[in-house]
């Protein structure tokens, strides 16, 4: 997965996955971001020159149209299928890469911005383990309101940043308090971060959290 790679297999996403950064066969420690709705695997990737530390690998797959699913994340699960459950796996496929060329899940983290940010939180929530790190830029756990959130397992310390407008258009406030209590509960040490009147965005406070998180990683 070194330079630009293209992991191929039953999955409708994933077809190319950019990465920046040390190689992931000489990484230490991986950052593996999901772009959002309408955007690309480059302009995730773009954050890395912000981020950018030594013996990190930063990975970012292309959703297929530019999309990881169909709908708005807050309406039902079915609605939003198979494309969810195919970029489910696909997270799987690449955390398992990863694992293989000796980054471990404790030295990788996940993030997202908007519906990456969605997609990334609820696969943590799914899959509760020790991450290195899990980033939430514009973005909440899946589902509707009253959907029921009984996960198994344990985020077991994992450091959780999520980072929101107080009045994004498209990320209810309510929605991200409500990701925000349900990771503490899944044992994730989360921070939230609501900047009044910013747009649809992430700005430079988000990026030195991360840049925080990345550099407690080798503490």
């Amino acid at each position: 997965m070194d330079g630009q790679a293209q992991p191929r297999g039953a999955y409708r996403h994933g077809e190319m996955v950019l990465t920046a950064g040390e190689p992931l066969t000489r990484a230490q420690a991986a950052l593996l971001m999901l772009h959002g709705r309408g955007a690309t695997a480059q302009d995730i990737l773009s954050f890395a020159s912000a981020l950018a530390q030594s013996r990190v690998v930063f990975l970012a797959p292309q959703a297929a149209g530019n999309s990881w699913y169909p709908n708005s994340f807050l309406d039902p699960i079915a609605s939003n299928e198979p494309q969810l459950s195919e970029a489910f796996a696909l997270l799987d496929t690449l955390l398992a890469q990863i694992a293989a060329a000796g980054v471990p899940l404790a030295r990788t983290i996940l993030l997202g911005f908007s519906q990456g940010a969605c997609l990334a939180l609820e696969y943590a929530a799914r899959h509760a383990r020790r991450y290195g790190g899990l980033v939430g830029w514009s973005g909440g756990l899946v589902g509707p309101k009253d959907m029921p959130r009984a996960y198994a397992g344990s985020l077991a310390g994992t450091p959780a940043c999520l980072g929101c407008s107080d009045r994004d258009p498209y990320i209810p406030l309510a929605r991200v308090e409500m990701t925000a209590e349900v990771l503490r509960q899944l044992g994730a040490e989360v921070t939230e971060r609501i900047y009044p009147g910013m747009d649809h965005t992430v700005n430079q406070d988000e990026l030195d959290a991360v840049r925080a998180m990345m550099a407690a990683i080798d503490r």
